[in-house]
């Protein structure tokens, strides 16, 4: 909408945010990047998200709007007359929203657990993160997106992470193309589009920022 005020509170290496900024990119709002140190929390960030302290945060006419999918949700509603996000049947909207979850629940924390963890509970880790990958190749079957032929809100859930893959492959010695090659495809078509290639950051950079944290876990 003309004349917005919309600043967007991020940390360059966090897949929520760069789930904002491939909506933001959908929608063609622009925006200002905030990069947030979150060692050194900002007041900003801190008087914007009080509760949880945590990025990304959207800021649109200087009213706060917190976790990144409720964000996407949010900017679906606000900037609704370009590139829908959600589909507008109730039935289809809690799918793409169950889907979304499983992401974050699972996904999310899973992989996270491979890069924070070693020996058998990185091993558990691992297998339950392949099996999560597998649910998630089972239910794009051979759609082009999640949603169908739209790029929609699961995909703008899930393909930040796929510049977080080789970190997963690297760190727990996996190969992601090997067993859900259909996904594989899947990201890469993703990419095709210019919101989410502008959006993601490189592989490696993310990889060597997960290196780093390790070794100062003590886990390298």
């Amino acid at each position: 909408m003309a004349g917005d005020q919309v600043t967007l509170l991020v940390f360059w290496a966090s897949p929520f945010g760069m789930r904002v900024r491939i909506a933001l990119a959908e929608k063609g709002v622009k925006y200002e990047y905030s990069e947030q140190d979150l060692r050194n929390k900002s007041a900003l960030l801190l008087q914007m998200n009080p509760v949880h302290k945590k990025i990304p945060v959207l800021v649109h006419n200087g009213k706060p709007v917190c976790e990144s999918l409720i964000i996407v949700q949010y900017i679906d509603e606000v900037w609704k007359d370009k590139a829908p996000l959600l589909p507008s049947d109730p039935y289809q909207r809690a799918q793409s929203r169950f889907w979304a979850d499983f992401v974050d629940k699972k996904l999310y924390y899973l992989g996270r657990k491979i890069l924070t963890t070693k020996g058998e509970d990185q091993e558990a880790a691992k297998k339950d993160f392949i099996g999560s990958l597998k649910l998630l190749e089972g239910e794009l079957g051979d759609k082009r997106y999640f949603g169908g032929e739209t790029f929609g809100y699961v995909d703008v859930a899930l393909i930040p992470f796929y510049c977080w893959f080789y970190a997963y492959e690297t760190v727990g010695n996996i190969n992601i193309q090997a067993v859900c090659p259909k996904l594989i495809a899947y990201c890469r078509r993703c990419l095709e589009k210019e919101s989410v290639s502008k959006s993601l950051e490189d592989p490696q950079k993310v990889s060597d920022f997960v290196v780093m944290r390790r070794k100062l876990l003590g886990l390298e």
